[in-house]
């Protein structure tokens, strides 16, 4: 179930349990293989928690296997940290940044994901760019006969700055991209101050051709070039979202559910109302502030259980 929508002539539709039962997730699947991979590239040495928040969603939101892959200084704590994932080593600057020369070091990985999430713990702008230069470099190398089956990539905090300038590239990935930005990064994207949320959202996924979660907006890609393209907004959240590492879980969760087999509005959809509704369960059970980005990810499973009955 979806709703097209021209942003000339209707308002976005809301995102609300009704709907999400009505768009439901992928049954789970006889074991961990059927419910999908996820690879996260990001994780500095000073920013590892970024990725381990990330790849935490992504696990909670139902993805079956997990892969981190972060600063080589601090691979090893990432996986005593969160067990549950692989954890790989990626050539890193004397100030602990993941650079972008070490991607042949996780080929197995990316070859194998069904959905890769590139950006949290990024902390280089320059070296972000440089490493989504090369990914796409890869992509443009693989058999575009076969893109059905390439990975889904969503694309996240610093690593988004690095799109602008790469946007002549980008043809491999066009169709395949999930952005998750906040209203800084919306800017760059666009290239100009935010006017109106709703049609910059939608601005943003017609020159990527992306998905876009940004601050309770989700636009699809336009796709059939006909110049709509979908539109939601999330109708629950609290003020206590705006906490350190709470667009990592987003990011994860989004990415978890798109592992799993969904389209790329239906992973955008339901990650942002999922991490919206944990907001509000966090916020009725320990107030309004105070509760901490990976307690957003423990409020999945539950929330997941409740939309899917």
């Amino acid at each position: 179930m979806s709703t097209r929508i021209d942003r000339k002539g209707g308002d976005p539709t809301p995102v609300t349990p009704s709907l999400l039962r009505d768009w439901p997730l992928p049954a789970p699947g006889e074991d961990k293989y059927s419910r999908g991979t996820v690879l996260v590239i990001g994780g500095g040495r000073t920013t590892p928690g970024a990725a381990v928040l990330a790849g935490t969603a992504a696990l909670r939101a139902g993805a079956g296997k997990l892969t981190l892959a972060v600063a080589e200084s601090v691979a090893v704590q990432v996986g005593v940290a969160l067990p549950e994932c692989g954890a790989m080593g990626l050539p890193e600057n004397a100030n602990g940044s993941v650079t972008g020369e070490g991607l042949d070091r996780i080929s197995s990985a990316l070859d194998r994901a069904d959905t890769i999430l590139v950006g949290p713990g990024l902390d280089d702008l320059d070296l972000a760019e440089e490493l989504l230069r090369r990914l796409l470099e890869r992509e443009h190398s693989a058999d575009m006969s076969e893109v059905a089956s390439r990975p889904a990539i969503v694309v996240d905090a610093y690593a988004l700055a690095g799109l602008p300038k790469l946007e002549e590239r980008l043809e491999p990935l066009r169709g395949r991209l999930i952005l998750t930005p906040n209203m800084h990064e919306a800017e760059i994207l666009l290239g100009r101050g935010l006017k109106d949320l709703e049609s910059d959202v939608m601005s943003i996924a017609r020159r990527f051709d992306a998905v876009v979660s940004c601050q309770g907006v989700i636009a699809g890609s336009p796709g059939d070039g006909s110049g709509n393209a979908e539109l939601w907004r999330i109708t629950t959240g609290y003020g206590g979202l705006g906490t350190s590492g709470s667009g990592d879980v987003l990011a994860g969760a989004i990415a978890g559910v798109r592992a799993r087999g969904t389209s790329g509005p239906q992973a955008a959809c339901w990650g942002s109302h999922l991490h919206a509704a944990a907001a509000d369960r966090l916020a009725s059970k320990l107030g309004p502030l105070g509760f901490l980005a990976r307690e957003l990810a423990d409020e999945l499973p539950a929330l997941m259980l409740e939309l899917n009955t």
